[in-house]
């Protein structure tokens, strides 16, 4: 990390937010401007959401990380970073469960991540490449004027204030959307949640496993370092009282359940509750505007169903990267110029977008099993918010 002597910068690129989105777009726009990389915390967080598509293989190849990025899951390693996603295992839309892999995929398997390790990984990237990364800063003020931005951070250990202008802000800040949400609205078309828990790992079975509920769906999945994930999605109004604050409500509600009844009978060891994260469909009216460009969950956050959060977030940062170098957009800050990248990169996340609502409705209409359940309900009406 950059040690600064002034407290004001100039850059030609701001990425606010240095999650998976925020730091795969630095390190694809780094070779072309000079990049300044901006999160509120020094260390990633730990958080749910650790499934990588197959895909992904060739957006790190591009970047050049695939190689590194395999050496952390050498199969001779004690303790491997990440693990290969060995497949699911779905109830869902029938009581007998059944099982998808990626084994006939041309891109592999797939991996189950350590986020933290793996954000980790593509911060230090990011730093090697020469890109100006400071954290932790808390983004505080943001202004455009005399054709930039004015960007002011609070550096949080020293608490002092940072200002720089930049020709150009990406926000990758999650669904918060902390720099975007100032310029455009957001839309919320559900209100899913997750409540979620870490517990030892000793379940020889290393799928995951998807099991619809009548008012949600529980997930669960193999980590690395012997742990796993055990969550429960569902809505505000119905989630069992105390389910996210006590680990024995928790864990009676899981065992209702064969497969998570399964997994706690072996386990036979305390859980660790998380709490409770939004998990729900949202997106911007926008994604771009005057010099500034919305991507992953900061643009669209998606339903985990979709296993595609960190997929998108890496996609549409290699998009975002492709369409600014190829306009140069950066540097061609006239009307016509921005008008014409605003459009394309407007139509781009729509396409995802509409694609995406289409795969979620499609998913949630197999599973019939309780016509009168309102969460089903709301996710199977065509005109109702939770469409």
């Amino acid at each position: 990390m950059v040690i600064l002597q002034k407290n004001e910068l100039q850059t030609d690129v701001v990425i606010i937010g240095a999650g998976v989105a925020g730091c795969i777009a630095a390190l694809a726009l780094c070779d072309s401007y000079q990049v300044t990389l901006i999160d509120k915390s020094e260390v990633p967080d730990e958080r749910i959401g650790e499934c990588l598509a197959p895909a992904a293989g060739r957006i790190l190849q591009q970047l050049e990380l695939l190689t590194e990025f395999e050496h952390q899951l050498a199969t001779t390693a004690l303790t491997p970073q990440h693990l290969y996603n060995a497949g699911l295992q779905i109830s869902w839309g029938q009581s007998t469960p059944y099982i998808t892999d990626n084994l006939s995929n041309p891109d592999g398997l797939g991996w189950r991540l350590d986020r933290q390790v793996f954000e980790s990984f593509l911060r230090e990237k990011a730093l090697q490449r020469g890109v100006r990364c400071i954290w932790p800063a808390k983004l505080v003020h943001s202004e455009y004027q005399r054709q930039c931005w004015q960007i002011t951070l609070t550096q949080l250990q020293h608490e002092k204030t940072i200002n720089i202008a930049s020709q150009f802000v990406i926000d990758a800040t999650g669904r918060e959307a902390h720099f975007a949400k100032n310029y455009t609205p957001r839309k919320q078309h559900d209100r899913l949640i997750s409540c979620w828990a870490t517990l030892d790992n000793t379940v020889e079975n290393q799928l995951g496993s998807i099991c619809a509920s009548q008012n949600g769906w529980w997930y669960s999945a193999p980590l690395p370092n012997q742990r796993r994930v055990l969550a429960f999605q569902t809505d505000p109004d119905l989630l069992i009282k105390d389910l996210h604050r006590d680990a024995k409500v928790f864990t009676q509600h899981a065992q209702c359940y064969d497969n998570q009844a399964r997994i706690l009978d072996v386990c036979q060891q305390p859980i660790t509750l998380h709490g409770i994260v939004s998990a729900n469909s949202t997106r911007l009216v926008y994604f771009a505007g005057q010099q500034w460009a919305a991507l992953g969950d900061a643009a669209l956050s998606f339903d985990p169903i979709s296993s595609q959060g960190i997929f998108n977030a890496m996609a549409s940062a290699m998009q975002l990267a492709d369409l600014m170098k190829k306009l140069d957009i950066v540097n061609k800050i006239e009307h016509d110029s921005q008008l014409q990248f605003k459009k394309l990169y407007q139509q781009q996340i729509e396409q995802v977008w509409h694609r995406y609502l289409d795969h979620k409705r499609y998913f949630y209409d197999q599973e019939q099993r309780w016509p009168n359940s309102p969460f089903w309900q709301r996710r199977q009406q065509p005109n109702s918010v939770y469409g």
